[in-house]
């Protein structure tokens, strides 16, 4: 059975019980500030399991892209080594939100396996809660009584809480679970070991296929249990392993999800990969295989992550999706000898695989290949660069065994991977310490761990039951109350209050847009909001403190000042992406955006930089529709079909419902939550700043709007009247500004000259001045000069003599720099290098530097020391 008749036949089945079919949210979370990513298929359904929301209907089912790379859920140093772990899954989920429960889910899961994918009952087990006297929840004997219906009790197996009690985290819904595993061992392996004693135990063919969590408590801060006020379904079958079952296999990757990803592999680099049946393979066979699927499990979670919207970065989900791509260069470049970029090469076949049910993998293709590519030549320039600093490490090392340390240091400021360093090291006959490596490590763990540690009491609800209501697209200034309140504590902020209120007029941070600032105001006290952000479906207000009577009335009051900017900064950057679309073509989508008060930034496609003439035509855009004060048209709450038939743009990577808010100005159309002005005219004037490149076929422009530009104005003609108070007030500034150029050039020439003439001089001179010592035309001298002339100096009077060892200083704006040549002779014969001495006598000068064996410069603060490492450098030699 293919992969795509298995995904089909889940979703027809569950169709057919009353389940809406609703498509997979984006792998890439923007409105969870507790995830990076969609780990499992319930995470876009937690508001309704939280009770904060309305699902649309009692009974969904879907196939969610999950990523599993971070926190709790972290597969990603197992991915390649097993045949049935992945960084990138598909779950197919089904869920009841308050509706059936046990009987029906379990029901049905048996009747979709054993009936509709015909797989043999003989091989399945099922496992249920045995209970936990810890948690005072009880062994799971309705679920037993069930599944003895079902399956003969044999097969029925008692899981503990680890296995059998799924959580959505530390604090939240949660519950009994039961899981279905299937045995895809073959007979001869069955008749000698039990497949019920291999259930939960790491067997690479004895797997769990799917999980019926049986929602029904809520873990609080401190531990305990409550009961949610409904019980809720929520179900996951590994669509990876699901196919492995159903098509005969025993390593996910010999199906077809992987298959023709792993051909294309085959093709570009000449190897074999070595399907999971055949045994007895040798150790170079298995790296390569290990590689392949290091490769193809990757390019999924990275293509998936880009077509939604996260691109590579240093921080936060980026600097996730940047690491999760460069173990697969780097794996590809150790063990498939692919020294070129290659991974992006494997995105076309995967659109084409995948596009069907996914359609965003298509529509993006061309960008997710141009960025794939980009990464895979940045790194591999990494690659290089630290194979150099491994090659000095090697140099500077007494012994064969390197700092653990410096192997750090290279896998933290470089990216360069502990294992390949290994593999280097042992080719030159060198180890390196792995305790202080890990030392290291963990030292940057807790670091990391330490700054974003927080800790979250539970809600204190006030007003038990309420639904919050946002009229901040109506007023800035509202009578509120509180409904419930929670304090969060974290390294980063310290400690914090949330507030949720009844209404609210305070606008979530999202859609690019930052979070209202304002003041809730009582009779007695003011207490400031300093952010506002939304979590599972509630608006939360960030405080520094309560107000003393948490039950009182109070007006919720907007920083109007900050609005009304940002406001303006929005509707702009709308502005902005109709005009770029107008100029640069309708390729051009947003790729990412920020609106705060000060300026907007904003993402999208283009695939070579903006003129300077397209800038002017996109400001000139801008500003036209600016000046033609066209009226705010908002559309609040109209069917998205209707919307996208009106032509509004939707951005990928975002999640819209059935019903959206579309704003139009003139013929910018688009779907949008955020706070826009009622006219065009309020936003006065739009200047760009900046432009430049993000990433590979991603621009980025910065702007600013309102005060900023008549400000932005203000700083210009301060600074054309201070060049004219310079320039002594010439009539024509550019004339004044052109001949100072003019003379500036002929100026730099003659010192130029001047400066060949002294470097020429000063090496005749000092030619005078060589030493023989050991064998060596020894030289170190200070001498007067810029740095760059002493570096040239050096090598000139290096070259005039053979067997040659120059060391020499000088001082530039106060601060000491030095230099060495040795002769590539004397490097081969006495094993001098010039690398050591410079970093050696660097000490004296308090500085530091490196280079080649041959030549090496450095630099250093205290001019002092020049004598002292002067007067030492003859040691080398002697």
């Amino acid at each position: 059975m293919k992969s795509q008749d298995v995904r089909k036949q889940f979703l027809d089945f569950f169709k057919s019980n009353g389940h809406l079919i609703v498509p997979s949210a984006p792998i890439v979370l923007k409105d969870d500030p507790t995830l990076m990513f969609n780990n499992s298929g319930m995470a876009q359904f937690k508001e309704y399991f939280l009770g904060n929301g309305t699902p649309k209907s009692k009974r969904i089912a879907d196939t969610q892209k999950c990523l599993r790379v971070s926190g709790k859920h972290n597969d990603l140093e197992d991915v390649g080594f097993d045949t049935y772990h992945h960084t990138m899954f598909e779950m197919l989920g089904n869920w009841s939100f308050g509706d059936y429960f046990k009987k029906e889910a379990i029901n049905w899961a048996w009747q979709l396996l054993t009936e509709v994918y015909k797989i043999p009952k003989e091989n399945l087990y099922v496992s249920v809660f045995e209970g936990s006297k810890e948690d005072n929840v009880p062994f799971d004997q309705e679920a037993w009584d069930i599944w003895k219906t079902l399956i003969d009790e044999d097969r029925i197996i008692l899981g503990n809480k680890k296995d059998n009690f799924w959580e959505m985290g530390d604090q939240g819904p949660c519950g009994p679970c039961s899981e279905i595993h299937v045995d895809l061992r073959p007979e001869s392996e069955k008749a000698l070991v039990s497949g019920k004693s291999l259930v939960n135990n790491d067997h690479p063919q004895v797997v769990e296929i799917w999980n019926n969590v049986f929602m029904e408590f809520n873990r609080k801060a401190d531990g305990s249990l409550e009961k949610l006020p409904a019980q809720h379904v929520d179900t996951g079958m590994g669509f990876e392993r699901l196919c492995m079952a159903l098509q005969g296999k025993t390593s996910n990757y010999d199906t077809d999800v992987f298959t023709p990803l792993i051909e294309k592999i085959e093709q570009i680099t000449g190897l074999k990969y070595t399907s999971d049946e055949v045994k007895d393979i040798s150790e170079e066979q298995n790296k390569t295989n290990i590689a392949i699927r290091v490769v193809v499990d990757h390019v999924r979670a990275v293509a998936f992550a880009i077509a939604d919207g996260q691109l590579p970065s240093n921080t936060g989900a980026g600097y996730v999706i940047r690491r999760i791509l460069r173990r697969a260069i780097r794996y590809g470049f150790t063990f498939l000898g692919t020294k070129e970029p290659f991974i992006n090469k494997l995105v076309e076949v995967l659109a084409n695989q995948m596009g069907e049910f996914f359609p965003e993998i298509k529509s993006q293709q061309q960008l997710v290949t141009n960025v794939i590519r980009e990464e895979e030549a940045s790194f591999l320039r990494t690659l290089d660069q630290g194979l150099q600093l491994l090659e000095n490490v090697v140099t500077e090392t007494t012994g064969k065994e390197v700092s653990g340390a410096k192997v750090f240091e290279l896998y933290d400021t470089f990216g360069f991977p502990k294992d390949l360093t290994a593999l280097i090291l042992k080719e030159k006959g060198f180890s390196y310490k792995e305790e202080e490596f890990e030392v290291e490590l963990q030292k940057q763990k807790t670091r990391s761990r330490a700054a974003s540690e927080v800790s979250t009491e539970d809600w204190n609800v006030l007003i038990p039951g309420n639904v919050e209501t946002f009229v901040g697209y109506d007023k800035t200034e509202n009578e509120v109350k509180i409904t419930r309140i929670r304090k969060v504590d974290s390294k980063k902020d310290g400690i914090l209050y949330q507030i949720v209120l009844d209404n609210t007029p305070f606008y979530p941070e999202g859609g690019g847009q930052v979070g209202d600032k304002g003041t809730l105001v009582s009779a007695n006290e003011t207490i400031e909001i300093i952010d506002t952000k939304k979590e599972n479906n509630l608006i939360l207000h960030f405080a520094k403190q309560l107000p003393e009577n948490v039950e009182a009335g109070f007006v919720a009051k907007v920083n109007t000042d900050l609005r009304t900017s940002t406001s303006k900064n929005h509707s702009a950057t709308h502005l902005m992406h109709l005009a770029l679309r107008n100029i640069l073509g309708t390729h051009v989508e947003q790729k990412g955006s920020l609106v705060n008060p000060n300026y907007l930034r904003f993402d999208f496609s283009h695939f070579s930089k903006v003129s300077d003439e397209e800038l002017r035509q996109v400001e000139a855009s801008v500003n036209a529709q600016i000046e033609a004060q066209l009226q705010l048209v908002e559309h609040r709450n109209i069917p998205i079909k209707e919307a996208l038939d009106k032509g509004a743009m939707a951005l990928f990577g975002e999640k819209y419902g059935d019903n959206v808010r579309m704003i139009e100005f003139g013929e910018s159309k688009e779907l949008c939550g955020g706070i826009h002005v009622k006219n065009t005219a309020e936003i006065w004037h739009f200047k760009i700043i900046s432009e430049g490149a993000v990433a590979a076929g991603i621009r980025r422009i910065e702007a600013i709007t309102g005060d900023a530009v008549k400000d932005f104005y203000q700083n210009q003609e301060n600074t054309l009247s201070e060049i004219k108070e310079t320039l002594k007030n010439p009539q024509d500034i550019l004339k004044s500004v052109a001949s100072l150029q003019d003379d500036n050039t002929k100026l730099k020439k003659q010192v130029e000259q001047l400066l060949k003439e002294k470097v020429g001089a000063l090496k005749t001179e000092l030619e005078k001045d060589f030493q023989e010592v050991n064998g060596v035309n020894f030289l170190a001298k200070q001498v007067d000069l810029s740095m760059a002339s002493t570096k040239e100096l050096a090598s000139a009077l290096g070259s005039s003599k053979p067997d040659s060892f120059v060391f020499l200083a000088s001082v530039e704006d106060g601060l000491p720099n030095i230099h060495c040549y040795i002769a590539k002779e004397l490097v081969a014969a006495k094993g001098l290098n010039a690398n050591a001495v410079i970093k050696e006598l660097g000490k004296y000068i308090e500085g530091n530097g490196g280079g080649q064996p041959f030549f090496a410069s450095g630099k250093g603060k205290n001019a002092n020391g020049i004598a002292e490492a002067l007067a030492k450098a003859v040691e080398f030699v002697k």
